[in-house]
């Protein structure tokens, strides 16, 4: 299916220009498995330490052992962004191989560690650990996500953003569900990563705010013990405290890179979208919160399979017809930017697979073994 969502002129929409358009990164956090077993192993720092040779500060560790992370550069092209994301990979995955291991793209690994989780060495990370123990002592805690930032002003800019793009983040998270086994078991979730990511403080959907309300509710958060710090605002969308970025932050890491891109391209194009109601000083939509947070809840439970909930409008839709709407509301910024045919492609082939969780199951149905399952993602994760 190729959505027909094409209509208003960018130009007649009023938005900015191909040489201003907004600027994109990515990070992504992946898993360190075993090659045989598939179960995650504790080999991030040394994972990281072949890798920062070519990488630099573009590699990362996590905060568990078996995990890494790679950012990208800032970039206005999404030829440039997917050419990166793949050199990232193709580099952490050699890495990884060089430690017996291999690089898997998962919200949850879908084998269970063999032993204890360890927490990455570190003053903010074993602070962390030790205040919220009860967090990082399971199997299922270890989760991975990935963050899509756009090009901002300033924080106002990124807060007026973050009100505008709630009731389209619950769609978003259902394209990426990546992540239906937990535990050596099907979960009944297309994204289990979501439920367990929930169980810390600071995630969630954004609240309405501007810069005054942001900093007053930061800094209660923190001087209240609430939060260890600012990085701790995990909200589903929040301006970044280190770049001028706004961070998307509701997505699963998938192995497939297209569906990254594509998501990406659907950010950009939705911020691109929404700027002309900012600029033009149009509220951003009202929604209950407990509306919004089923609508969350379902995405992450159904992914692109049966109904969502429009948040709204409170009422279930299927949710390829949401993320039709989706498609539709980006598309004056997609095609600002001359992705608009990019995303539909790239879309078309998400809806037709069902997404990440439909492939991974689909993978365990095979011969209901998980082995395959993790050995389906390292290949598709390295295959970028």
């Amino acid at each position: 299916m190729t959505v027909p969502i094409r209509g208003l002129d960018p130009v007649q929409a009023g938005l900015p220009k191909a040489s201003r358009r907004m600027t994109m990164g990515v990070e992504e956090e992946f898993l360190l498995v075993d090659r045989r077993t598939g179960m995650p192993v504790a080999r991030g720092p040394r994972v990281l330490e072949a890798a920062v040779p070519v990488l630099g500060g573009q590699a990362q560790t996590e905060f568990f052992g078996p995990q890494v992370e790679v950012c990208t550069r800032p970039t206005a092209t999404l030829a440039v962004l997917r050419s990166e994301l793949a050199l990232l990979r193709r580099v952490m995955a050699e890495a990884a191989a060089g430690e017996g291991c291999q690089l898997v793209a998962t919200g949850t690994p879908a084998v269970p560690p063999g032993r204890p989780l360890t927490v990455t060495p570190g003053e903010r990370y074993e602070r962390m650990a030790a205040r919220w123990s009860s967090l990082v002592g399971g199997y299922d805690g270890m989760v991975c996500g990935c963050h899509i930032h756009v090009g901002v002003a300033g924080h106002a800019q990124a807060l007026a953003l973050a009100n505008h793009m709630r009731p389209w983040l619950p769609t978003l998270q259902a394209i990426a569900a990546n992540s239906p086994f937990s535990l050596g078991r099907d979960s009944g979730w297309a994204s289990h990563r979501s439920v367990e990511w929930a169980r810390w403080p600071g995630v969630g959907p954004a609240p309405l705010l501007d810069e005054a309300g942001y900093e007053r509710l930061v800094g209660h958060l923190v001087r209240s013990g609430t939060l260890l710090d600012r990085r701790m605002i995990y909200w589903h969308a929040r301006p970044s405290e280190h770049v001028p970025t706004l961070e998307i932050r509701v997505c699963d890491v998938n192995a497939d890179l297209d569906v990254v891109v594509l998501l990406t391209a659907l950010v950009r194009g939705l911020a691109t979208s929404l700027l002309p109601d900012i600029v033009n000083g149009r509220p951003p939509p009202a929604l209950p919160s407990r509306c919004l947070r089923d609508a969350h809840a379902l995405a992450a439970h159904r992914g692109l399979i049966g109904e969502g909930l429009d948040p709204a409008r409170g009422v279930h839709v299927p949710a390829v017809v949401l993320a039709e709407r989706l498609l539709a509301r980006a598309e004056p910024g997609l095609a600002a930017t001359g992705d608009l045919d990019l995303a539909e492609e790239l879309f078309d082939r998400v809806w037709r697979s069902g997404g990440g969780a439909a492939r991974q199951r689909a993978a365990h149905l095979r011969r209901g073994r998980l082995t395959d399952v993790v050995s389906e993602l390292a290949r598709t994760t390295a295959a970028a």
